[in-house]
């Protein structure tokens, strides 16, 4: 059992949002430091986890602690719950409030104290008989909902009905009288209504706990990274009025703009109403300003204390209030909610203002403020209706354009400059030049890892995958879902951070890069220990990486140039070619478009380094797939039977000796067969080709002064005789290329660590590497023997809904298992390579969690997409200074 259950306003501070949640510690703090702060007092978060520990009972003993808690309330106000007769009775309001910011993901009642005695001294004391009713058929609504679901929809129908037959367009408008009826009439919609506030308050704490656990807080809590065991505390506290009359008021507001960021006191208020109104928008809210005519001494007030709030948080804080007969109280601060831009600019313009430090703005701004800035997003006050369905936030922005089903058809419309968005039940390296022509990207299965998501977020692309609800019909060319049907040609829209896809065009805002963008960025790499590379495989995106802040490229993966069309005929020569000297003529002509791809990039990146994949993944890739020529087979041989006149021979030989040629080279299992140096051992020539090409590149754009760096990594590597077989061959290669020029060229040769038995060994591959870079997704896939685009299909999401698993490995790295791997070979290689450099380059290279991890750990550089650049800055700058600041994350 806790020490201490309950704490009075006066007994806790900021600091202990742990135990009072962020709502009660605030109200804590704005107590302590001499607002007005009705009293009140906070029911702690141990409680909340004693309550489901207990089956979803209020611990034993609780009550008197409540008790004991509103006696030092009551003596404070001289009032009492439950008191009758005609002084003004204590009502009280009674809310949730965990760590974290959930707003409006649990439950809240007002006016909780009320029943037939109390109404009559309320309308004694106030002497406002309308008001009083209003507040009764209020909390008889808000109970009835939260604590004995009852439907709020059920009385807003009946009040709508009422003011409908009374001709009343606002709630003000209805009498003492009307509000008096409608209480009666909620009141005989509800079984045992309790009516001793004691039970009321019993209840109602029960229900707000209970609150933590229904559907729509933890889906807020899984989308947001909240963990489901920190419970959420319950607040009580001393019900101020804004609806006794035109004199009083209720208002939230913001110390700055949170769309922009600028500082001015952005905000609403209604005057004669409660908190639910300004929320539910039951009336129009005028903007906070026009308080500084309407009541001009509360609005100096009122902003004397946002600027003292601001200056103590050191922190844009978001603000709730109440006037009551023309006194101002604060009802509730916390850290506002603000959008990406509004974020760095605050941060930036605190820092001139002297408010907080460099280190405190880095840390305020996050991975998801910076992805806001650099992808554009619906214009959520613009949507007419919500979403069509939802998937999987894949790759980040919003994309609005003509869907289209293969992706030929969009290529070919996007060369035209038609804007499209590419639909499709999955896609594969076939799809690769129609979706560098969409907008944005849609597919049923798959997952955050899936094929459409990597090549998406490479690209900056925005994608929603995995969107299980959406039939994808691609013979007929449409999608459809729910009853919506999305014919080809028709506008779709989608939004890859969030997961939603919409019907028609929405409107989009732009992305807002401003000087305070570059400001933030300078300061994250002053701070920053982690070089940041990128993942680039063409000029176009060394360029945007550039253009980010990268560092170099940390991967380039060659097999991604031989997948444009021009060259997958040449590639599927060389595979297929039946003697060395068709084989060498194929590799001769991709030799010279290997070189001219390394040449662009190496002028690009001029000066800083470059690491280069050669050929990873297996040689059948690269073919048609078997299943679709054996349905090509089958048709060819059957319209032979159907038209025998038609001689069609030629073209079933040709096709079948096509199918042999890939059946031969089908594998059990892909990922784990014949690829990477294996596929380097038993063909040798292609990668000796490619590193023929990197030298010559090098050779060529040396001679026109660019300074290129390159490092060639040999991928797969499970045991050092590998790794010494292949470099040694290709050695000779760079030699021989270097000899030839008359060039002296500083490469490097290194490894890919993405084998378990790799990282176990590191100690031995090590004296034959002079890098090694962490391929994690392949790492992890073997570490936990799963097929990511399996698992992420399949069961992944489950494990991680069900804690089986923390989070998607796949996303960030599990620190103990993989990650453990991880630590072993860094310490093994450097131990006998003082001097290896070392780096990540898989999907984790971009995600903040394992960047910090990837600081800790020692790592040199991380690496990511181009459009993740400047959140792999920013991340590692967080891990470097998060020694230095405390910094409240209000998520």
């Amino acid at each position: 059992m806790p020490e201490k259950r309950v704490y009075l306003f006066r007994e806790g501070a900021a600091d202990q949002r742990d135990l009072l949640g962020g709502k009660g510690a605030n109200l804590c703090e704005m107590t302590n430091i001499g607002l007005p702060v009705p009293p009140g007092f906070t029911i702690t978060t141990d409680v909340c986890r004693e309550f489901y520990e207990e089956g979803e009972r209020l611990p034993e003993g609780l009550m008197s602690d409540v008790r004991a808690a509103m006696s030092d309330v009551e003596r404070d106000l001289d009032k009492k719950l439950g008191g009758s007769g005609q002084g003004m009775p204590l009502l009280v309001s009674v809310r949730s409030g965990s760590k974290f910011s959930m707003p409006g993901m649990m439950d809240t009642i007002l006016n909780l104290g009320l029943n037939e005695e109390t109404l009559q001294g309320l309308i004694a004391a106030s002497g406002d008989a309308r008001f009083a009713w209003d507040s009764y058929r209020r909390f008889i609504m808000m109970f009835s909902d939260v604590v004995l679901g009852v439907s709020k929809h059920r009385f807003d129908d009946v009040f709508r009905a009422y003011k409908e037959e009374k001709g009343a367009k606002l709630d003000t408008d209805l009498s003492a009288e009307d509000l008096k009826h409608i209480s009666g009439v909620f009141l005989s919609m509800v079984d045992n209504f309790p009516t001793d506030p004691w039970k009321q308050l019993e209840l109602a704490i029960d229900a707000v706990f209970r609150s933590w656990n229904n559907e729509r807080a933890i889906v807020y809590r899984r989308s947001e990274k909240i963990p489901d065991d920190i419970g959420t505390a319950v607040t009580v506290q001393a019900m101020v009025f804004g609806n006794m009359g035109e004199d009083c008021g209720t208002g939230v507001a913001f110390t700055r703009d949170p769309s922009t960021g600028e500082k001015a006191l952005y905000g609403e208020y209604l005057m004669n109403a409660q908190g639910e109104d300004v929320v539910a928008g039951v009336r129009t809210p005028v903007p906070i300003s026009h308080m500084a005519t309407q009541n001009p001494a509360v609005y100096k007030e009122f902003i004397g204390i946002c600027d003292a709030l601001e200056s103590h948080y050191k922190d844009m804080m978001d603000v709730e209030f109440t006037v009551e007969k023309g006194r101002l109280f604060m009802l509730q601060c916390r850290a506002g909610k603000r959008t990406g831009p509004a974020a760095v600019r605050a941060a930036v313009e605190m820092v001139a203002e002297r408010l907080i430090g460099k280190e405190m703005a880095i840390q305020r701004v996050t991975a998801s403020h910076l992805d806001q800035l650099l992808h554009p997003r619906i214009d959520e006050k613009s949507l007419g209706s919500g979403p069509i369905a939802t998937g999987l936030a894949a790759s980040p922005g919003a994309a609005v354009g003509k869907a289209v089903f293969d992706s030929d058809t969009a290529a070919k419309l996007g060369a035209e400059g038609e804007k499209v968005v590419l639909i499709r039940d999955e896609t594969n390296p076939d799809d690769v030049h129609g979706m560098l022509a969409s907008q944005g990207i849609l597919t049923a299965r798959g997952g955050k890892t899936s094929h459409a998501a990597v090549v998406a977020r490479g690209f900056g692309i925005p994608c929603v995958a995995g969107c299980e609800a959406i039939n994808v019909d691609e013979r007929n060319r449409r999608l459809t879902v729910d009853g919506v049907t999305i014919q080809e040609g028709e506008l779709i829209s989608l939004d890859g951070s969030t997961g939603k896809v919409y019907a028609g065009e929405v409107a989009l805002i732009a992305p807002e890069v401003s000087g305070h963008f570059g400001e933030l960025m300078a300061w994250c790499d002053e701070a920053r220990r982690l070089g940041v590379r990128a993942n680039a495989d063409n000029p176009r995106d060394a360029e945007q990486a550039i253009e980010f802040g990268a560092e170099g490229i940390g991967l380039c993966r060659t097999e991604h140039m031989f997948f444009e069309r021009d060259r997958l005929p040449v590639v599927q020569q060389m595979i297929l070619a039946k003697d060395e000297s068709v084989r060498q003529g194929a590799l001769d002509q991709l030799l010279i478009h290997q070189q001219h791809d390394f040449e662009g990039i190496f002028e690009v990146m001029d000066g800083k380094p470059v690491t280069i994949r050669l050929i990873d993944p297996p040689l059948h890739e690269f073919l048609p797939s078997y299943d679709e020529l054996l349905v090509q087979v089958t048709e060819l041989r059957v319209t032979a039977r159907h038209d025998p006149g038609h001689d069609m021979a030629d073209a079933i030989e040709a096709k079948e000796e096509l199918l042999l040629a890939v059946e031969g080279m089908r594998e059990a299992n892909p990922m784990l067969g014949l690829r990477g140096v294996r596929l380097s051992i038993l063909f040798p020539g292609i990668v000796e080709m490619q590193t023929k090409a990197i030298l010559q590149a090098a050779v060529e754009v040396k001679k026109r002064g660019i300074d290129p760096q390159p490092e060639i990594m040999i991928p797969l590597v499970g045991h050092v005789n590998e790794l010494k077989v292949v470099r040694e061959q290709l050695e000779k290669v760079a030699e021989t290329v270097l000899a030839h020029s008359g060039h002296q060229i500083s490469y490097k040769f290194g490894t890919m660590i993405e084998i378990p038995r790799a990282a176990l060994t590191a100690k031995e591959i090590a004296q034959y590497a002079e890098f090694f870079s962490f391929g994690t997704n392949d790492l992890t896939q073997t570490t936990f023997g799963y097929s990511r685009d399996d698992a992420e299909g399949k069961f992944l999401g489950k494990y991680v809904e069900d804690k089986i698993l923390p989070v998607n490995p796949f996303e960030t790295i599990d620190f103990d298992g993989v990650g453990k791997l991880m630590r072993m070979c860094v310490e093994d290689g450097r131990s006998v390579n003082p001097v290896l450099k070392l780096g990540i380059c898989g999907e984790h290279g971009g995600d903040p969690e394992s960047i910090y991890f990837c600081h800790d750990l020692g790592l040199d550089y991380v690496s990511c997409s181009p459009f993740r650049v400047p959140i792999a800055r920013l991340a590692a700058a967080q891990a470097a200074v998060k020694d230095k600041v405390k910094v409240v994350v209000d998520r």
